[in-house]
């Protein structure tokens, strides 16, 4: 370090000069941060690119006056200065600044022009002809001359030049109230009379509802259970979906309920109160505390003559693709090249003088209906950025290529486990997974008498370390984002889909978790936590898994090249696993069921696409009981490790807790299996999972997985937390029903994990007497963290379900809704609305609302075949059915029945499309198919099962000791003379099966 002295002439505040002398330290070594730099500086991550025609280095006035343009993604290679940074606005500065520019230039021998962009005009004429290769010129040159593309810059100053001209204009016209003054707002909340809460807009009513919750003040007011219900654009006073907004209650007599109609439908234009929910507490924006906006996706419509234009551009209402969102005005040049275009914008201002708010267009993304652009929207949307890993984060990367293969440390071998030779490892996936994060192992102790079950995982924070540039990626990502036709890693293919991928036949590091249990009861007599080796023997699917669970013929790859006695032997050897592994995840259900787990029941459905990634069928996930088996295993391992970390760092912890919902949210529920004639108590987690259990109708098993998919709904959603900011009583999972958790089996694809990991690691130091101290975070930063994983882990659920919708919408948009037979299905009633209901389409996985009344005031009437056409007549809604009177007569529509439904796509411009459903018949839709019968989960019949198979898995476990070795023929054809519990199982199944079929014909 060079030290030097800065002098400062100053005045006091008696106008007396002063001199300040402060010491200023130079270093002697400044690395470039480039790519082309050839010679010594220490350049740990070049980030600037070697492929640029010159690099970029803007003054400071530049840089306070143009920071929002400089920080475009499209402008690369730009320096920023310290000097620059720090603002220093005198002389001396601009001196500077080309002094580094020309510093740059000579460093890299000249290879890459230096390009600095000021604001002042004596700056151009006295340095822009000093040294080649270093040119000085304006922001309004170099936006026009090198980054034409960078057209939004313009719009963004013509944008503002147009809002200016606007209030000009309208002078003292105001559209809104002000808003108050924040120590008018702050004061207001302290005294009880103003109420802060997030704005949240009805995306079927965004016109007319929104609603703030109102977070801590229900247990004060049961009025604020529901929130504050803001109605009309008027009284959200400028306020945008996501707002930090304060609110003034309106007069109790002035309170009003949500429409309970189905939006898009007729709704009764009466005052009465059968379109609307119980009142609720009604109020007004009055104030703003925080702005949630952000890049929004907006549409240029087709020009009709009404939108202003001016001398060089033209102001355009763009429409967003959220309905949620205000049109938002644009000034912009190119409004006709841009109509039918997805363009992604920034709100600037909204004046009380306007309707809408001011924007400038940052980027085009595209026409509007291409699967790339709609897919792009959708990340944006959500905040999504996932752009691909940089030259610095891949360099941190170890190399894996047949040229130079990756191996293992000896060192870190020898400082693990080894379980390559003691332990049959496997792992079971979805087919063609590539990230694969979990093994199992599981094997027969002391004679029988113990059971050792190890869950494996990825040892990813070996890889990835505290601090690099690829740990601050994952962290920001936070999570893998998967979409329909495609995913967007958290980490580096290297890692997720290689070094850290747990896959078949290859030698890689892991974090174990194995426990030593009693055969009969699983208590845990033992386990160990540590970082193991491990060599995963075979790598199998779900549906492969399940067959050799079943005693079916199924090829597994590993064996394929094998002679037949060994063949055999392997097989009989994985066979026993798995059943062995099925085993104990029963007991561990079955525990968890005893405290009250729930088993609820989600909609998933995956798009199946053929080589050009064209949508050939939707397919709903089969419920296999081996998901279950690796579940319970995974949420085992989790729970445990939660509880290691929690005992050894009580305040630093990061669990995950699921709080109970709120018995509002239950209504729906309860209403509805109270029509089908079922009583669901949601006082407790157990009381609320063995109301579900005893809610099987045996004419229709969809009747049951209807109430837990309302269930699932109503539920609240699972956060993660840091353990010293919570209490203890706090940390409960209210769905698994576990007093501790945490996510500790997916750290490939889960930032959450990663951080357990570490933990984890620093638990095992503590227990071998290592300090930890250096390797925790503070309870403050593991907050920030936990926040922000929540957030983004709610963007990429969001973001998976616009997914599945853009491709069911895809899907049906190829076909025509009249004539192809795929267009129509079995769809069950759900909900009952003021002018129709909600249905729930098993084959596609798809829920949405069926109108009975249409907005020109026609109903649906039911001919005598139960065909559907729409007349004139009248609806009446009653709690558990809806009916139509018509020429035809009566029509009713009853909770659980079943209807016959089209579907196909109602297409939008300028928002997303969406699927439409409509009534062709109110029977039942017979598609010449044999419907596939779902299991019921904790029903009477796999309780008997699941009790059968027990005691045949006693039976066979003694068995097995002293039965002989299988042959060919008998393993082939399933002949064993000796009892066999996946037989047994099989004739359950069947005479089950054949029970219903009967029922359903009765």
């Amino acid at each position: 370090m060079i030290k030097t002295e800065r002098i400062l002439h100053l005045k006091s505040c008696r106008g007396r000069k002063v001199r300040v002398v402060r010491e200023h330290y130079l270093r002697e070594r400044v690395p470039c941060y480039s790519s082309l730099c050839q010679g010594d500086c220490e350049n740990d991550g070049k980030v600037l690119p070697g492929d640029l025609t010159h690099y970029v280095v803007p003054d400071v006035g530049v840089v306070v006056d143009y920071l929002e343009i400089l920080e475009f993604r499209e402008l690369q290679g730009i320096v920023f200065t310290q000097t620059a940074c720090q603002a220093v606005q005198h002389s001396k500065g601009r001196r500077c600044v080309y002094s580094a520019a020309v510093w740059y230039h000579n460093h890299l021998a000249g290879m890459m022009d230096i390009v600095m962009i000021t604001e002042d005009q004596d700056a151009i004429a006295e340095y822009s002809s000093l040294n080649s290769g270093v040119y000085v010129i304006s922001i309004q040159d170099f936006l026009q001359e090198f980054w034409p593309r960078l057209q939004a810059a313009h719009e963004l100053y013509s944008s503002i030049s147009q809002a200016l001209q606007e209030k000009e204009s309208e002078g003292s016209q105001k559209e809104f109230a002000e808003h108050l003054a924040a120590e008018v707002l702050e004061a207001g909340i302290k005294s009880g009379r103003y109420i802060k809460g997030t704005l949240n807009i009805s995306k079927h009513r965004p016109q007319n509802e929104a609603s703030i919750m109102t977070d801590g003040l229900s247990n004060k007011d049961a009025d604020m259970s529901r929130g504050v219900l803001v109605l009309g654009i008027k009284n959200r006073n400028r306020a945008v979906h996501g707002d930090v907004v304060v609110v003034e209650l309106l007069p109790k007599s002035e309170w009003k309920g949500k429409v309970t109609a189905l939006a898009g439908g007729q709704v009764d234009e009466k005052s009465g109160e059968e379109n609307e929910s119980k009142p609720m507490p009604t109020g007004r924006v009055v104030g703003i505390q925080q702005r949630n906006w952000r890049d929004y996706v907006v549409t240029f419509p087709p020009r009709d003559g009404t939108q202003s234009q001016s001398r060089n551009s033209q102001r355009i209402l763009a429409v967003p693709w959220d309905r949620r969102i205000p049109k938002i005005r644009i000034s912009t040049q190119q409004a006709d090249a841009l109509q039918d275009h997805r363009v992604v914008v920034r709100i600037d201002s909204w004046e009380s003088t306007s309707l809408y708010p001011n924007g400038h267009s940052v980027r085009v993304l595209g026409r509007a209906g291409e699967l790339e652009t709609e897919v792009q929207t959708i990340l944006i949307e959500n905040c999504i950025h996932v752009p691909p890993f940089s030259d610095a984060q891949l360099r941190e990367m170890p190399v894996n290529s047949p040229e130079n293969p990756w191996r293992m440390d000896p060192a870190q071998v020898a400082e693990r486990r080894d379980l390559r030779e003691s332990h049959l490892v496997f792992s079971i996936d979805p087919r063609g997974c590539e990230d694969v994060d979990d093994t199992l192992s599981v094997r027969s102790l002391a004679g029988g008498e113990l059971l050792e079950l190890g869950v494996h995982i990825a040892d990813v924070t070996h890889f990835v370390k505290e601090g690099s540039l690829t740990n601050l990626e994952a962290r920001t990502r936070a999570t893998t984002y998967y979409l329909a036709d495609r995913r967007y890693d958290m980490l580096p293919a290297v890692l997720s889909g290689d070094l850290c991928s747990l896959l078949g036949g290859v030698d890689r590091y892991a974090m174990s978790v194995i426990w030593e249990l009693d055969a009969n009861t699983l208590n845990v007599k033992s386990m160990w936590y540590g970082r193991t080796v491990i060599r995963s023997s075979y790598q199998l699917h779900y549906e492969l898994a399940q067959a050799l669970l079943n005693g079916e013929q199924a090829e597994v790859p590993e064996l394929a090249k094998l002679g037949p006695e060994e063949k055999d032997a392997k097989l009989a050897q994985l066979t026993q696993a798995l059943e062995m592994l099925t085993h104990i995840a029963r007991q561990l259900r079955a525990q968890r069921d005893r405290g009250g787990a729930l088993e609820l029941e989600g909609v998933e459905v995956r798009a199946q696409l053929d080589e050009e990634r064209n949508i050939t069928a939707l397919v709903p996930r089969q419920p296999l009981e081996v998901h279950e088996t690796v579940a319970e295993c995974m949420i085992y391992a989790n729970h445990w490790v939660a509880r290691k970390i929690q005992e050894t760092f009580p305040h630093q912890a990061l669990l995950r807790r699921h709080p109970p919902p709120r018995q509002d949210f239950f209504r729906e529920l309860v209403d509805s299996a109270t029509a089908a004639g079922f009583t669901i108590d949601t006082g407790t987690n157990k009381a609320l999972a063995e109301s579900l259990d005893r809610a099987v109708d045996p004419q229709d098993p969809l009747v049951n997985r209807v109430l837990r998919m309302m269930a699932t709904t109503a539920m609240s959603q699972a956060l993660y937390f840091c353990t010293g900011l919570e209490s203890q009583d706090q940390y409960y999972h209210y769905g698994l029903a576990l007093d501790r958790y945490t996510h500790f089996t997916s750290p490939i694809r889960r930032y959450a994990d990663i951080v357990v990991h570490r933990l984890l690691t620093a638990a095992i130091d503590v227990d071998r007497g290592v300090d930890p101290c250096k390797a925790l975070v503070g309870y403050k930063e593991l907050e920030e963290t936990a926040y922000h994983i929540n957030s983004r882990n709610v963007a990429a659920q969001h973001a998976q379900k616009l997914s599945t919708v853009l491709f069911q919408c895809l899907y049906f948009k190829e076909r025509d809704p009249q004539t192809d037979p795929r267009c129509v299905a079995d769809a069950v009633i759900y909900s009952i609305r003021d002018n129709g209901m909600l249905v729930f389409v098993p084959e596609y996985g798809v829920k949405g609302p069926v109108y009975v009344k249409d907005r020109e005031g026609l109903v649906v009437a039911v001919g005598q075949d139960g065909s559907c056409e729409w007349q004139s007549g009248s609806v009446r809604q009653y709690p558990d059915h809806i009916t139509t009177t018509s020429a035809c007569g009566t029509a009713t529509f009853r909770l659980f029945d079943h209807i016959t439904v089209r579907i196909s796509v109602h297409s939008s411009s300028c928002h997303p499309d969406s699927l439409k459903l409509e009534v062709i018949s109110n029977k039942r839709h017979c598609s010449g198919e044999p419907q596939q019968p779902r299991s019921q989960g904790r029903s009477q019949l796999v309780q008997e099962v699941v009790r059968l198979a027990e005691e045949a898995y006693q039976q066979a476990q003694v068995v097995a000791a002293r039965r002989p070795k299988l042959s060919r023929e008998e393993r082939e054809f399933s002949q064993s003379k000796t009892p066999n519990l996946y037989s047994l199982l099989e004739e359950v199944r069947e005479l089950a099966l054949m029970d219903l079929e009967m029922a359903a014909q009765m």
